[in-house]
């Protein structure tokens, strides 16, 4: 591992999200050590996110909901998988599964992790811990749609997964951890010759 020295932190803002500046000095590929430098980090916290699929009805739940990041750029209303930012003392597992509960109404009957990754680490700490659910008719236990004590108003997609090659291939879905989780989708299928 190389060495990184960190001179100084502060926090730049502080409300539902955090910005930390810090300057460091790191360890070049030639074994020297950098000048002081000035870096910035958005601070959200973990998140957990879930690619939660039916393999009786053989489809993929997603969720759309509006995101204000997204609309100067693109079309503000994303297909997403279900995802959620981990609480304090929280495991990514107990968050992905409430999540999934508040979304779409269903309790997951079985998770397995697909990966860990960062979201953007140029400017983020955030990671993204990505499941793969199996639910079933049994397992819709609630209407879904969102907490509205957050002001979600969440749709609930439907996809079979026939039909996730196209989706890929066509743009429409925007988000990376979702092409990420459709994509293992896709992958894991053709193995298991499904």
């Amino acid at each position: 591992m190389k060495r990184v020295e960190v001179q100084a932190i502060r926090t730049l803002f502080d409300d539902r999200f955090k910005i930390v500046e810090a300057v460091v000095s790191y360890e070049r590929p030639d074994a020297g050590m950098s000048g002081p430098v000035r870096r910035l980090s958005f601070e959200r916290g973990d998140s957990a996110a879930a690619l939660v699929f039916d393999p009786h009805r053989r489809t993929v739940l997603l969720t759309r909901q509006f995101r204000f990041p997204t609309l100067e750029k693109g079309p503000g209303w994303i297909l997403e998988l279900v995802a959620g930012t981990i609480e304090d003392g929280e495991s990514p597992e107990d968050c992905i599964r409430r999540e999934i509960l508040e979304e779409i109404g269903y309790e997951g009957l079985s998770l397995e992790r697909i990966s860990t990754f960062y979201a953007s680490p140029g400017g983020s700490s955030e990671r993204v811990h990505l499941f793969h659910a199996r639910v079933d008719a049994l397992s819709k236990v609630a209407a879904g749609g969102g907490d509205t004590s957050e002001q979600e108003d969440i749709e609930v997609v439907e996809i079979p997964i026939e039909h996730v090659p196209a989706l890929l291939a066509s743009g429409d879905v925007v988000d990376a951890k979702t092409m990420i989780g459709l994509q293992w989708l896709v992958q894991t299928a053709a193995r298991e010759g499904d």
